[in-house]
């Protein structure tokens, strides 16, 4: 029965003081391994050797948008990835064009000797160690075996997008960071699991769409209306870090699947049936 494995590197708010940025790995049936989001800082270096992830072992990234917690480990993870295989092909980030830009604006800004252009950063040796793949809304691209990914426009900033992954019969869909989205809805029908932001209640829903985010009632809105077979909600802000069960419980009042709250470090198994 094929299986796929999702590892939570990291699942918090961008303010939240508990919890590292979001970053997820997906290994599908097939043997690919995705990261979609890639946290700040060192996390996903750090988180990922906790649970045997290494720099050298990513190949694909799907970033959901330009903000810093969302994309701000990039540079690290490619700094040691070549370190530790120079001569890797490169890693290669799938992006809507503006999340992009501004991720190239970030790796101009850190870079001390590597050129950044609107293709790839290389090495003054020449070699290329990051590829952009600048894709378009409904666009299917191939990422090994069958697996095939499509983002979708969502809620947030300019150049948001959400993913949706098929992969040995599994659909496993990321919202990335976003209010409540129609477009996320349709794009996640029949889903296996629906990864989802939530930053809070519906206690403060505006407070959250004033950020550009989602409260749980809205994630679990959308994982009923789409069909999916069980609801993770991530990007946990600080007051509900000790008290997710207050997220999961509001979910459990709209959405009659499962649902559960990602933790940093935590690991979800999923199967067809």
């Amino acid at each position: 029965m094929p299986e796929a494995r999702i590892s939570f590197l990291g699942t918090g708010a961008g303010n939240c003081i508990h919890r590292a940025h979001t970053a997820i790995v997906l290994d599908c049936p097939d043997g690919t391994r995705l990261l979609l989001d890639a946290g700040s800082g060192n996390s996903v270096l750090r988180n990922g050797a906790m649970l045997g992830f290494y720099a050298e072992d990513f190949e694909h990234v799907l970033l959901s948008h330009r903000h810093g917690d969302h994309m701000g480990g990039l540079p690290h993870i490619q700094g040691r990835r070549t370190q530790i295989a120079p001569d890797a092909d490169p890693l290669v980030v799938h992006s809507l064009e503006e999340s992009l830009v501004g991720l190239q604006s970030l790796f101009r800004a850190v870079s001390i000797t590597h050129r950044v252009d609107q293709d790839s950063v290389t090495t003054t040796e020449g070699n290329r160690v990051v590829a952009w793949d600048p894709v378009e809304v409904g666009q299917w691209i191939t990422l090994g075996g069958d697996t095939r990914a499509s983002c979708f426009p969502v809620d947030h900033i300019g150049g948001a997008a959400g993913w949706r992954v098929e992969t040995g019969g599994l659909t496993i869909v990321f919202s990335g960071d976003t209010r409540y989205s129609e477009s996320l809805v349709e794009a996640s029908q029949g889903a296996d699991v629906l990864i989802h932001e939530a930053l809070g209640t519906d206690d403060d829903r505006e407070g959250a769409a004033r950020r550009g985010h989602c409260t749980a009632a809205e994630a679990a809105r959308a994982a009923a209306r789409c069909g999916a077979g069980q609801l993770i909600i991530t990007h946990i802000d600080t007051p509900f870090h000790l008290n997710t069960e207050v997220l999961a419980a509001e979910a459990r009042t709209c959405y009659d699947g499962p649902v559960s709250v990602a933790d940093d470090l935590c690991i979800t198994t999923v199967s067809s049936h």
